[in-house]
């Protein structure tokens, strides 16, 4: 993005996607705080980037951002936080505490995933992106990818003992 792209359209694509950014740094495993700093980063360096901005793949493009400024967090020693859950006052108790202990049971799941395979796994199932999206961000060909998130299901299924679908 250069100069001439107005502080307007950054806002607006802010709101169209932060939403989703945030919700795929946490699935792959960064802490509330740590992925509300990821995806002001990530916004930061679109910002800053030079060149022209594509409307169309703008949303591949942040994921990758916060994905790579994610995994470069951890390949420098940045520990990895557990998640943060507001257990105040639910409905049902125990629900609650089981949907916790199954989330967390995923995410340990998920961190022993080859990072590419977990980027591919979160940015279809938690951030809701097309294979096409995802097979450019990644650098894949879509086939490939459909193979690799497949194939991380599978995994993570077998890792947190249950079948694929559940």
């Amino acid at each position: 993005m250069n100069a001439a792209h107005p502080a307007n359209l950054l806002a607006s694509l802010y709101r169209e996607h932060a939403a989703g950014v945030y919700r795929f740094l946490r699935g792959l495993g960064a802490g509330e705080g740590e992925a509300e700093d990821l995806v002001s980063e990530s916004y930061l360096r679109l910002w800053a980037s030079e060149g022209t901005l594509r409307l169309p793949t703008v949303r591949a493009y942040l994921m990758t951002i916060a994905r790579n400024l994610y995994f470069q967090g951890l390949r420098r020693g940045r520990r990895q936080s557990p998640l943060d859950f507001d257990v105040r006052g639910p409905d049902d108790p125990e629900r609650e505490w089981a949907a916790r202990r199954d989330w967390e049971e995923v995410q340990r799941g998920m961190a022993e995933l080859p990072e590419t395979d977990r980027a591919a796994l979160a940015m279809h199932a938690l951030a809701g992106m097309p294979y096409a999206e995802i097979a450019a961000a990644l650098g894949l060909s879509e086939g490939a990818l459909k193979v690799k998130v497949h194939r991380a299901r599978l995994k993570l299924a077998a890792r947190i003992g249950r079948k694929e679908g559940a």
